[in-house]
């Protein structure tokens, strides 16, 4: 089953109960380390080369601002790691800070 679909069916299920994006912000289990792993790969970096200077998250995405060993600095955008999504995330979407995040990988 496609993970969209997944979630859809437990929003629906429980949106009598409590709104979904309360219950993937209040289930996020999106570590500071799992954060740097991931968006290291999209950054092109080492893991230990990154901090994180500052994290949000609202509904079911975590907004994190990274800087790097080199100075450079990045906004990234991580979808998913909650109940709803089962803990599973999309690939980071990151940009250099300050500039748009490019939401469609296959556009330039």
């Amino acid at each position: 089953m496609n993970k969209n679909f997944i979630t859809l069916l437990l929003c629906l299920a429980l949106n009598g109960i409590t709104g979904c994006s309360t219950i993937a912000s209040s289930t996020n289990v999106l570590t500071d380390e799992k954060i740097k792993l991931e968006t290291s790969s999209v950054l092109g970096y080492q893991a230990s080369d990154l901090s994180i200077t500052s994290r949000r998250t609202e509904g079911v995405n975590t907004y994190v601002n990274l800087i790097a060993t080199n100075k450079k600095e990045y906004t990234c955008i991580i979808n998913g790691g909650n109940l709803l999504s089962l803990g599973l995330t999309n690939a980071p979407q990151c940009a250099k800070k300050g500039e748009p995040i490019n939401s469609n990988p296959f556009s330039k």
